[in-house]
């Protein structure tokens, strides 16, 4: 196995922990995460449709059967991690650090993914 297929399998790896993880809450925690999510300044209404894009998105990932498909959800993860880190910070509540590691392994993921498909 190569360099880049092992950095990409971690980093993609990772992220579908944390993308898995975070719907999974949002559905069995959905008071308290559509509380933080006023808090930050979001409708709770995003809570369930937020959830249900972040798994699609990991089906477009893993899949890499429809390329604009799999860059969109590249794209929508980037900035949803980006708003989501803003928001912490602003907020001042600490929070930013999970989101800055997601946008971190979704630009791993996206970066080395691309490396395998040009090779």
């Amino acid at each position: 196995m190569t360099r880049n297929v092992l950095i990409y399998r971690i980093a993609t790896g990772l992220l579908t922990v944390m993308m898995v993880g975070g719907p999974a809450m949002y559905i069995f925690n959905h008071d308290e995460v559509s509380a933080t999510f006023e808090g930050l300044g979001y409708p709770a209404f995003l809570v369930y449709p937020l959830a249900g894009a972040k798994l699609l998105g990991l089906v477009a990932i893993w899949t890499r059967k429809i390329e604009l498909l799999k860059n969109l959800a590249y794209a929508g993860y980037f900035y949803t991690f980006i708003l989501a880190c803003s928001a912490h910070i602003m907020a001042g509540d600490g929070q930013f650090v999970p989101p800055l590691v997601a946008l971190t392994l979704v630009c791993g993921s996206y970066v080395y993914g691309e490396k395998l498909s040009e090779g």
